[in-house]
Parts: structure tokens; sequence; C-alpha cells
């Protein structure tokens, strides 16, 4: 994906060697025609290292605000608020479903990943044939199923807490993901966080307390659980939100190096097995006893296209930005909550929620300062020139092959596959 202006101009010419000429890299010299170096004066050949395309694409803008200047900033803004709209419409569904006497956390799921299996394994079997999509099975299977087995026990612990806690309530702790990414994105990806990330991430947090306080002022929602039901719920997103954060940090990590349909769809797929298992468990007495009508229907339905969507953009922002940026960008869903649970659930709202919202997305921006031109798009776990990831949608290495064609990709890797 290229983007910016400035960048788009910048070509990265390795320079031509003569096939006599031996070139040692960091400035060392080399005969031409088994001359000494020191002997032949005029027949000195000096050869720096050219500079890493990554870096001529990365500071071709200067300045605090260097990545504020390129439009990906505003397309991560946009992208985040679209995912925390979709995670609130997904909360509502399942606070609707629990209010009416339908509550099968499970069971609920299972059609959004049945929808993510039917999509996008066709996909991956339609563009690399079924013997790769078996080869990706056998090698590399175990680690889609550890992404699916959090990303199941995340959905399922966070929608059961809505059969003990409010919707604020839960939402509110959700700021724990931000926190389990953070630690494990510093000890497993060598993720080092700028001042300006840590200060945004305080910022961020913040607030979310101030939309604590104000419903700790008001007293909470109208109709709010028992106070051990709501310890039980609370705990319950706790839990669930860890879970969040250990698989956005394990689709952050495999979305770069994968494309994004070969993800989704081994997501899908063991996660429709892991989470029907589940269902077919603990969702037996519920599913007995559960109101089915038209309503429950369009709520499913709601839910299941809402988690979809969820779903398929989230790899953009996790390689366009990160698992901790994306984390953040949820934090505005307790205020779009609040806005859906004044008109649906006749929440009483405090004055201190606007407030609330506008340091959440200050938080954002002060995330960024400091960054450059690629900003986190750039891993550092795929090398100093994204050669170990994928050329795709939203990658480093899509920018940088597109500003910097060098002809042999040698600096930015070999080859994008033909990949997303």
């Amino acid at each position: 994906m290229a983007e910016g202006t400035k960048a788009d101009s910048i070509h990265v010419h390795p320079k031509a060697v003569d096939a006599n000429q031996h070139v040692v890299s960091y400035g060392s010299t080399a005969s031409r025609d088994g001359q000494d170096p020191v002997d032949g004066g005029k027949d000195r050949i000096s050869e720096e290292e050219p500079p890493a395309p990554a870096d001529v694409v990365d500071k071709s803008k200067k300045g605090y605000f260097a990545y504020f200047l390129t439009k990906e900033f505003y397309i991560v803004l946009v992208l985040g608020q679209i995912l925390a709209l979709c995670i609130t419409s997904t909360n509502t569904f399942s606070e609707l479903l629990s209010t009416i006497g339908t509550s099968i956390p499970a069971f609920q799921s299972l059609f959004a990943y049945v929808l993510l299996n039917i999509v996008y394994t066709s996909y991956t079997i339609y563009r690399h044939g079924l013997k790769h999509w078996l080869g990706i099975i056998k090698s590399d299977g175990w680690k889609y199923i550890i992404l699916a087995f959090c990303d199941v026990e995340g959905n399922y612990f966070i929608v059961l807490a809505y059969q003990y806690t409010t919707l604020m309530s839960a939402q509110l702790i959700n700021f724990w993901a931000i926190v389990v990414v953070v630690i494990v994105s510093f000890l497993f990806l060598r993720v080092r966080y700028h001042w300006a990330q840590i200060i945004g991430i305080l910022v961020a947090i913040g607030g979310m307390g101030i939309l604590f306080g104000s419903d700790h002022i008001t007293g909470g929602a109208q109709g709010a659980p028992s106070k051990g039901d709501q310890i039980k719920g609370d705990l319950f997103a706790l839990l669930g939100a860890t879970f969040y954060g250990l698989t956005n940090v394990a689709e952050e990590y495999l979305v770069s190096k994968r494309p994004m349909y070969e993800v989704l769809g081994q997501l899908g797929m063991y996660g429709m097995v892991i989470i029907g298992v589940q269902a077919a468990i603990f969702d037996r007495t519920s599913f007995q006893t559960a109101v089915w009508n038209g309503k429950v229907g369009g709520y499913l339905v709601g839910f299941t296209l809402c988690m979809f969507i969820f779903y398929s953009l989230a790899p953009i922002l996790f390689r366009l930005a990160s698992a901790a940026f994306f984390n953040i960008s949820l934090l505005t869903s307790n205020f779009w909550g609040v806005i859906i649970g004044i008109n649906v659930f006749k929440y009483s709202v405090h004055w201190m929620y606007p407030i609330a919202f506008v340091c959440i997305m200050l938080g954002q921006g002060i995330y960024y300062l400091g960054r450059r031109v690629l900003g986190e798009a750039r891993k550092p776990w795929l090398g100093a020139n994204q050669e170990k990831g994928i050329q795709g949608v939203g990658t480093a290495k899509q920018k940088i092959a597109t500003v910097s064609v060098t002809g042999d990709e040698a600096r930015a890797g070999g080859g994008n596959d033909n990949a997303v």
C-alpha cells in the first residue's frame, strides 16, 4: 500500500559494481586486477554500504509530527473507530439476548467462526490449491490452534460476563487487555515503546478512568445486578480481556508473516471446532431454557455480521499499527456503548463522558508523536527491511517496495507471492 507524497518519489539505486571489483562492506576497500590498494592510489576503490530502503522511506519526513503527515495515520484512526463501533454492536446484541432470557455464550459465537471458515478457507484453497492448504495445516496448524483457542475463550467469557454485569462495567474491564498486550509484546516480540507511546496509553486509560468515575457517580445503569453477580461478571470480563490480549499479539505476529485470508480462514476453522465442542458441553442447559423467537434470530444475525466485519478489518489495523494501538482504539467503544445504552437500555449518563472520549482520542494522537513515516507498520521482529515478513495490504514491506524499487528486491525481501 503506497502512501505519502514525498516518499513516493524516493528511489534507492545500489551503485553498479564492476565484475572484477570486489567490494567490502562498511567503507573497506578492495583491489582491481590483484593490485594492493595501498600501492595503487588511483585504483583504490571505496564503497560505502548504501542506506537501507526502509530507513530511506522512514526518514523521508522529519520532526515529531512526521507520521501525522501520512494518510496512514488517519486511516488507523478511522479504522480503529469502525472496529470500536463493531465491538460495541456485538456487546449490545449480547446484552439484548441476555435481557430477554437467551444467554448461550458459546453457541452465540459459533456462527461467526462458521462464516469466517466458509469465506476465508474457501478463498485460501482457491488461491493456493488443496495441497498447499493441507501443507499449512501440517506445518503451522499448532500456531493457529493456539490463536483460535485464545480467541474463542475471550469471546466466551466476555459474552458470559453479560449474564452477571452491565454493558459499561464489562467494557471498562477491557483496559486490562492493553496491559497484557504491552507486556507480551515487550517480552516476546522485542517491541520497545517510545516515551510518547507510554504517555499516550496512560492518557487513554485516564480517559477510561473518567468513564468509570462518572459511572460510579451516577450509581451505574438502571437495573444493575447484585453485588455478588457484579463481581462474578467483572471476573469473567477480566479473564476474557486477558485472552483477548494474547489473541491480539498472536494475530499481529501471524498477519505480519502470512496472508490475511489464510490467518482468518485458519482462525475460523479451528475456532468453529473449539467453540462447537464447548457449546455442546456448557450450553446444553442454557440452550433448552433459552427464549427462541424472531427477535432472538435477528439479534444473532446482527451479532454474527458485526463479528465478521470486525474480524475482517482487524488484521489491517494490526499491520498498519499494532496490537497496543488496536486496544487503545477499542477504549472508545465504552463511549459508543453509552450512546447506544442511552437509547436502548435507558442509561443515565454523566457530563464527564464526552471529556473521557476526548481524552482517549487525545491519547491516540500522543501515542504517535515522534513516529516516522512507516509508524508501527515496521515490525521489529521482521528485520531491518521487513525481509522476514509478507508484502501485502497495510504492511511496511509493501510501502517500501512501492516507493523504493531496486530491481533485485534484495533489500526488501524476495517477492510478495501476490499476497494479501
